[in-house]
Formats: C-alpha cells, structure tokens, sequence
C-alpha cells in the first residue's frame, strides 16, 4: 500500500520521530492509527448506547409512560439552577 502524504504531515512524523517519542515513521503512522481505531470504538459503543436509550424512550412512550415537554424543559432549569446556587 503506498500513501501520498502532504509535506506538513511528513514534517510532523519526522519531528515525532525527531523527539525520541517513536523509533520509526511506521511507529508514528501507527500509533495514529491505533488511536483512530479506539476513537472508532468509542464512537460506535456511544450509538449503540443511544440505540438503547432511544428504544427505552420508544417503549414508555408505548406504554404512555410520557413527560410533556414543558415539564421537562421546566425541571432542566431547576436542576440547572440548583447547580448554579451550589456553585455560587
């Protein structure tokens, strides 16, 4: 696989490597690699945790279990508040 970078990307793997923080440009290439996988990771438990939470909403919502939305919007605000007055 060959892979065309621009020469301010070769410039940072070169100081990367510069600094003593990698061996190699492979080592640098790598290492960012491997933190786009986990991102990837994370990104993808974060959706399947809103699936969840969406599916929870959609089944009480089913069952009537509902807020109106003043209510909610009303009951943010306290809590923001009281966070506010416990921060003040």
């Amino acid at each position: 696989m060959n892979v065309s970078l621009t020469p301010e990307l070769e410039q940072f793997i070169h100081s990367q490597v510069e600094s003593g923080k990698y061996a190699s440009a492979d080592e640098v290439i790598l290492a960012g690699l491997m933190l786009l996988e986990e991102r990837e990771r994370i990104y993808q438990g974060r959706l399947e945790e809103l699936q969840r939470e969406i599916m929870i909403g959609i089944e009480a919502a089913e069952r009537g279990e509902v807020v109106d939305g003043v209510t909610v919007f009303r009951q943010l605000r306290q809590k923001l508040q009281q966070r506010h007055a416990s921060f003040g």
